[in-house]
Formats: structure tokens, C-alpha cells, sequence
């Protein structure tokens, strides 16, 4: 077994990249480590939080750090799929069709409040965020690259959302939820209001990042690990199987397999962000509720009786045993 080396400087770079995005963000660091995994893990992201948590400002900086192209789409209950893709317009005075393509054609696309708009306007994201194309008539375009798709979505208006589909939310790498910020965080946030926005300096190219999303293939994640990331999964599908049984009740459907795929991959970001070539446990449970929680159907018991997707995880990360790997085999390989 061979390591690969990955970049001296992957750590400083990336350092450097989350302190230019603080300069605008307060607080809030478990979600602007994990926007940056999911760069790195070339995965998509949702976040859901309450009005007022800087959600849009956080992608939107993040963006601007990396440099490319950045387009943001409000989502509203009008909008139709061609108002993302683009869509074929006939010239009556050619007698020709011409294809305008749409706002995901950009490096970086902000899906701003994803869940109000109907089902039929967010599956049309579904192939460009599973292949990296758009099928427009006849013909197939490719999107940028690097191309990632970071969803907003509000969870307390009933009226006017719309659930996401369970084979949309299901490409999101990962779902971070977040909540008020400490009273310290607060104040900082006010006080920076006072204030003219600081101008944001581009710290990583695009090449940068293509190079780190290259680095993290290089990430070695030992087996036990893997077998654990899927251990996991299947609790959630098998939850008697793994001493479980009073969690079926509460899960019509568990995890589906990109839900393993997801957190081995985002686990190797994570790692590279500390400044590791290697992958331990810690860094997949860490990740294990973002890279899963979305992917569970709860029952109807489960929303009667308010249980959570989280509270579901944490009973399958208490109840599943950890592996123990050796890390000095790894290092010495």
C-alpha cells in the first residue's frame, strides 16, 4: 500500500482561505469548515437555518475568495425549470432555433431558498448536479469545472416551501444545520454592521482548487474505515440488526449508498484540511450526521412523536462500534 504525498501547503492554503472568509463571517466555523469540505470533496451542499444566519453571505463570500463565475438563483414558487437551464428560443426572422442556456452555467451556483419552489423546478438541478451537463432539446452542454451546487433552504414557513424530492436532496454530499449564533458571535455580527464590508481578497484560483480536489483522491482512508462509513449506513436501513430494533419504528427507508460514498469522501477532505494524507475515525464522525441526516425518511411515528434524523444518528453512532485502525502502518507505508 502506497500513500500518495499530497500538497505541503494544503493546510496554510486552506487556512488562508477560511480567515479572508471570517473577515465578513462571525462564528458559525463548523459550517464554513464544511462549505469547504464539500469544495474539496467536489460535493454539494444545503444548509438549512432560520432567516437571518448569514447563509446567502456565507456562499456568496466563499465564492468570491475562489474567484470563477458565481450566479445566484432566488427560488420562488413561479419559477419554471427553463429559468435554470435556459431553453431553446425560435427566430422567426432566421426561421432558427437558438439555445439560451441558463444560470447554472457558472462555477459556483447559489440555490437561494430551494424548497419554494415546486418539485418540478428543483428536480430540473438533478442532472447537472449528478453529471455536470444539461440536456437542452437535443443537444447536451457541460457546465464549468469546478462546478458545485450550495442550497439554501428555510425550515419553519409551511406555506409557500415545498419539500425537496428524496432523489434531489439525495445528490447533496452534505446538509448542515445551523443555529443562532453566542451571544458573543452576535455581538461581532452587530458591530461589524457599523461598518463598510471589508473587500474580499481571492485567495485559492480555480486551479488552486482543482489542485486540492485532486490532492484528496490521494487521501488514504483505511478499510476498516470504509467498512465503518457503511456499517453505519446499514444501521439505518437494518437498525435491528445492529441492536437497534426500537429505531424501526421511527425510519421508513435508511441511508441510501451514496450516503457512505458521501461521508469516505468528505472524511478525506476534512482530513487534508487538518493537514493529514490520511483519513481517522474522528474525522468520520465528525461528518457522519451531515452526510446522512438527509438521507433518512422518518415515519409517520417519528414526526408524531418529534424525533429527529439527528437524534436517530446519534443512537447508531453510540451504538455501532468504532474500528480500531492502525496509524502507524500508515504512516510508515
Amino acid at each position: 500500500m502506497t500513500v500518495s504525498p499530497v500538497p505541503a501547503d494544503a493546510r496554510e492554503r486552506l487556512e488562508q482561505a477560511l480567515f479572508e472568509i471570517r473577515r465578513v463571517i462571525a462564528g458559525q466555523d463548523a459550517m464554513l469548515e464544511r462549505v469547504l469540505v464539500c469544495l474539496l470533496a467536489q460535493g454539494h451542499l444545503l444548509i438549512e437555518g432560520v432567516p437571518g444566519l448569514a447563509k446567502t453571505l456565507t456562499i456568496k463570500t466563499t465564492a468570491g475568495v475562489l474567484g470563477g463565475s458565481f450566479a445566484r438563483v432566488q427560488f420562488t414558487p413561479d419559477l419554471v425549470p427553463s429559468d435554470l437551464v435556459g431553453t431553446r428560443i425560435y427566430r422567426p426572422g432566421e426561421g432558427t432555433f437558438d439555445t439560451e442556456l441558463g444560470p447554472v452555467f457558472c462555477n459556483f451556483l447559489l440555490a437561494d431558498e430551494i424548497n419554494r419552489a415546486p418539485a418540478k423546478v428543483q428536480s430540473a438541478l438533478l442532472e447537472v448536479m449528478q453529471e455536470r451537463q444539461v440536456t437542452i432539446g437535443t443537444n447536451t452542454y457541460p457546465v464549468p469545472d469546478p462546478f458545485l451546487v450550495m442550497a439554501t433552504q428555510n425550515p419553519i414557513e409551511s406555506e409557500g416551501t415545498y419539500p425537496l424530492p428524496e432523489a434531489q436532496i439525495d445528490r447533496f454530499m452534505l446538509k448542515i444545520l445551523i443555529g443562532y449564533p453566542s451571544h458573543d458571535e452576535e455581538l461581532t455580527i452587530v458591530q461589524r454592521q457599523l461598518e463598510a464590508h471589508p473587500q474580499l481578497r481571492e485567495t485559492l484560483t480555480l486551479d488552486d482548487l482543482r489542485s486540492l480536489q485532486r490532492a484528496v483522491f490521494d487521501v488514504y482512508v483505511d478499510p476498516g474505515l470504509i467498512s465503518y462509513a457503511v456499517t453505519l449506513a446499514d444501521a439505518t436501513r437494518n437498525p435491528a440488526a445492529h441492536g437497534l430494533a426500537e429505531l424501526g419504528e421511527h425510519i421508513s427507508f435508511g441511508a441510501s449508498p451514496r450516503g457512505p460514498i458521501s461521508l469516505v469522501q468528505s472524511a478525506r477532505a476534512l482530513a487534508l484540511m487538518h493537514g493529514r494524507d490520511y483519513a481517522v475515525v474522528d474525522d468520520l464522525r465528525a461528518l457522519a450526521k451531515d452526510a446522512l441526516r438527509h438521507r433518512l425518511v422518518l415515519s409517520y411515528q417519528a414526526l408524531a412523536e418529534e424525533v429527529s434524523a439527528d437524534a436517530i444518528l446519534d443512537r447508531v453512532l453510540e451504538q455501532v462500534p468504532v474500528p480500531q485502525v492502525d496509524l502507524t502502518r500508515v504512516s510508515a507505508a
